[in-house]
């Protein structure tokens, strides 16, 4: 009987792939925070819940400049999960942790009010699998996507037979179909494709995204709410036209 509870059991470890924000400060921080505070205060709950990497490299700051703005971060309930980018003297057990060989996305700008706003990509919650038809390199959605999931698909296009819930996400490498509401945010083209586009039926969205560039709901202009559209990147602009 000892000899069962003493002997050592192995212990399981199983690889995880998760998609996260890549924040890219800029000097002066002051200014760079205060254009956070705005896209927070334009996208309630952007960063709630999501894994959020700081990329700090190039820039010219010591450790105590590095360990303030995380503070702040953090107190605006941006939790850095790790810091690239750094050099080995700025880093240490005050801090987060290093991180290295992220996969790249597109870029993600933070400009001013009443231009593209920034953000990332959040939880990995799919659909059940019964519920999911996977045809490389679309993926179709049976069943409507809702609030707190995020559908990421980097392969390809997205299609939604259903509603996309607010406070839902929809990411995907290629375009994205929504055969009803679109209520939440859906992200279109994020490895990079500029040819992206989101089609909904209805357009109710908290935030869209094609190829790195962002239009939150207040940007977006009153004539499409509410309609079947198609939006598309144009110039580094986001166009949108009212289909039928």
């Amino acid at each position: 009987m000892t000899d069962v509870l003493t002997k050592p059991r192995p212990i399981r470890l199983k690889g995880r792939s998760f998609l996260a924000i890549a924040l890219t400060p800029e000097l002066p921080f002051d200014d760079w925070v205060a254009r956070l505070d705005d896209l927070a205060a334009r996208s309630a709950g952007f960063f709630l819940k999501k894994p959020v990497v700081l990329d700090v490299e190039g820039l010219d700051i010591d450790r105590a400049q590095l360990r303030d703005l995380v503070e702040r971060l953090g107190a605006r309930s941006v939790r850095i999960m790790g810091i690239e980018g750094a050099r080995p003297s700025l880093l240490g057990s005050d801090l987060p942790p290093a991180m290295t060989d992220g996969r790249p996305a597109s870029d993600i700008e933070l400009p001013a009010a009443g231009a593209a706003d920034a953000a990332g990509v959040a939880e990995t919650v799919v659909a059940p699998a019964s519920q999911i038809t996977a045809a490389t390199p679309s993926l179709v959605v049976k069943q409507p996507v809702r609030s707190g999931q995020s559908l990421f698909h980097p392969e390809g296009d997205v299609t939604v037979i259903g509603s996309v819930a607010s406070g839902a996400e929809v990411v995907a490498g290629g375009s994205i179909h929504v055969y009803g509401p679109l209520r939440g945010r859906a992200m279109a083209g994020t490895m990079g494709n500029a040819a992206a586009r989101i089609f909904c039926r209805r357009l109710e969205a908290e935030l869209i995204s094609i190829d790195g560039y962002y239009m939150t709901a207040d940007d977006m202009e009153p004539r499409f709410r509410g309609k079947a559209v198609q939006m598309w990147l144009e110039g580094g602009s986001i166009r949108t036209e009212i289909l039928g």
